[in-house]
């Protein structure tokens, strides 16, 4: 017991001498160099994004279509599903772009 009080009485001990450091009031603050790096990996990031999106949207596009042209009469039920899809899609992209400018 006694080796387990003298242990934690060290431990604060080592702990307390870091408190002065605390105390100091902070340095100059430096400049942001990594901005132009984050520039970049936001625009790569909504590149990203971009791509992602027309591939989605052609894919709904050609699949549209397809089962317009094999079943006419569901033409319009599958374009309205289909203008459903591409305005999730096209917001998906949109947020993407917000979330690139909330982190810029």
């Amino acid at each position: 017991m006694r080796k387990l009080n003298l242990l934690l009485f060290a431990i604060a001990a080592v702990l307390m001498t870091a408190m002065t450091a605390f105390a100091q009031t902070p340095a100059a603050e430096h400049a942001d160099n990594s901005a132009g790096l984050k520039a970049i990996a936001a625009g790569v990031g909504f590149a990203i994004a971009v791509v992602g999106g027309a591939i989605g949207q052609s894919r709904i596009g050609a699949a549209a279509c397809e089962g317009a042209a094999r079943n006419p009469g569901a033409a319009a039920k599958i374009q309205t599903m289909m203008i459903l899809g591409l305005a999730l899609i096209e917001s998906l992209v949109l947020f993407a772009l917000l979330v690139v400018f909330a982190k810029v």
